[in-house]
């Protein structure tokens, strides 16, 4: 039967050299029956376990299983652009080592490193193989990338020998694939803009006031949503790592802050205000340094632009805002706090953390949050990674556009071109 997660998607299908080849043959019969379009691409060891003419029996397109033969001067970019998600199953310690290093030595290898599409990889290999250190670690790697893993499991392997690294099985496979889409691919064609950091203000030619973002958040954030489809611009103050697939714009005021969003919001689909803006300015920023001689300064502070107020007034229709609020409150004052933010900014969520409670807030790795919607909590993380974090703070904005965008709209899956 057809599943909604994957009908119509286009699906490149990765077949590495391994006795479970032979397993991808149901893979692909399996995606196609739920409704994918199957690029299929074998490696060459793939070839000498299955034939390829048994996938292309099976599959939308021929089997390819060369970098050099066809008709296509550059397949590997023609795939990985027109991909919505690929699928490497059996993937070999040789293909996992190859992909986290970015070495690419074959076609398939070539695809992944091209795509921009979310990516479930299925290993499969003796238990030794999969525990050695170096294949621990390259999974670890293609994980912290966004990378999926359905881990093996534990039962027969080649050589009857029994252990962990057998392949999951086909409909576990095409289920993992599905799930994948619907959390990461369902913002394909979706436009968003992502503030993070904290904004600094100017006093003299080398002080400034500024607050303890460290900007990781709204990194997370458009790493996220880049993730799952998105085309996403960030507005960063931090010096942060840039997530691969983002555009990112610098700045270091509320004032750059707010020219950089006034610019890019209007054409956008999705605006997520995680910097931490500064809401007060000195008036004047003394000409070079000020000297402990001259005494302390006497600053005469004036508002900044508030950001977020000015974006819900020039909103357009089906637009959804995401507002963050820093409070140090008990639950219940946090839920009210936010509430109150929700409704006097006019956005649609607000996500509200309490930056004094233990492994929350400021420069963690982690936090913990509470989304406040128009109809109240949607979600309550606990202490979490920021990345999953993010993952809550997505799937909450993602559901109200759905909502307010119904098809046509850009989460409508797109026409898929067939050869």
């Amino acid at each position: 039967m057809p599943e909604p997660a994957l009908a119509g998607r286009r699906v490149v299908l990765g077949v590495c050299g391994g006795i479970a080849a032979y397993k991808a043959i149901e893979v692909c019969r399996r995606l196609g029956d739920a409704g994918a379009a199957v690029s299929p691409v074998l490696t060459r060891g793939a070839a000498r376990f299955v034939g390829p003419l048994s996938f292309s029996a099976l599959a939308d397109e021929p089997a390819r299983t060369s970098l050099w033969e066809g008709p296509e001067p550059i397949p590997h970019t023609r795939l990985g652009r027109r991909a919505e998600l690929v699928v490497v199953a059996p993937a070999t310690a040789r293909l996992l080592g190859a992909y986290a290093g970015g070495i690419s030595s074959d076609l398939l290898t070539a695809t992944l490193l091209a795509t921009r599409a979310p990516v479930l990889v299925c290993p499969a290999m003796h238990a030794e193989m999969w525990e050695h250190p170096a294949v621990a670690d390259n999974v670890a790697l293609l994980r912290r990338r966004g990378v999926e893993v359905l881990e093996p499991g534990e039962g027969r392997l080649a050589g009857g020998d029994t252990g962990r690294g057998r392949l999951a099985e086909p409909e576990d496979i095409v289920a993992a694939a599905a799930e994948l889409l619907r959390k990461r691919g369902r913002l394909a064609g979706v436009r968003a803009v992502v503030t993070a950091g904290g904004t600094r203000e100017p006093v003299d030619a080398v002080r400034y006031l500024a607050n303890r973002s460290s900007g990781k958040q709204g990194h997370a954030l458009a790493a996220e949503l880049a993730a799952r489809g998105a085309a996403v611009t960030l507005v960063t103050t931090a010096g942060l790592a840039i997530p691969p697939g983002v555009e990112v714009v610098a700045v270091e005021t509320a004032a750059e802050m707010d020219a950089a969003v006034a610019a890019l919001g209007g054409a956008a689909d999705l605006v997520v205000m995680a910097a931490a803006v500064a809401d007060f300015r000195p008036a004047t920023v003394t000409d070079g340094k000020w000297k402990r001689a001259a005494g302390p300064p006497e600053l005469t502070l004036v508002p900044t632009p508030d950001i977020l107020a000015g974006l819900a007034a020039r909103r357009r229709p089906g637009q959804v805002l995401v507002g963050f609020a820093a409070e140090a409150l008990s639950d219940s004052d946090l839920v009210a706090a936010a509430a109150a933010k929700l409704a006097a900014k006019g956005v649609d969520l607000v996500v509200a953390n309490d930056v004094g409670a233990p492994g929350a807030g400021f420069g963690h790795d982690t936090n913990a949050v509470t989304i406040v919607g128009l109809h109240g909590v949607v979600a309550d993380t606990g202490v979490v990674t920021k990345a999953a974090v993010a993952e809550a703070v997505v799937d909450a904005a993602a559901s109200l556009l759905a909502e307010r965008n119904p098809s046509p709209g850009p989460l409508s899956p797109t026409p898929q071109e067939h050869p």
